[in-house]
């Protein structure tokens, strides 16, 4: 058996789900080379609403083992034209 991953819930003063995405960008880009943070799996939420989430990134495999950097639902196919912050 394996041990559980931890989920750090991050909450802000930030009031628009964009503001939120621009903010995980930044923390991407600023602490992408810590190999204990997962940004692929980032996910946002209202307050109220937590139970609802909304996935930041595409996070598809590309064959490369990295993960699609691009918006979660872009058009065109999936690669790395945009650096996220991580692997």
């Amino acid at each position: 058996m394996t041990e559980p991953r931890w989920i750090i819930h991050l909450p802000t003063t930030l009031t628009s789900r964009a503001a939120a995405a621009e903010l995980a960008t930044a923390l991407a880009r600023s602490l992408g080379h810590l190999d204990v943070v997962d940004f692929g799996e980032t996910t946002l939420s209202e307050e109220d609403a937590q139970h609802l989430r909304h996935r930041v990134w595409c996070d598809v495999r590309l064959p490369d083992g990295g993960r699609c950097p691009l918006p979660d639902g872009h058009a065109g196919s999936c690669g790395a034209t945009e650096l996220r912050g991580h692997r």
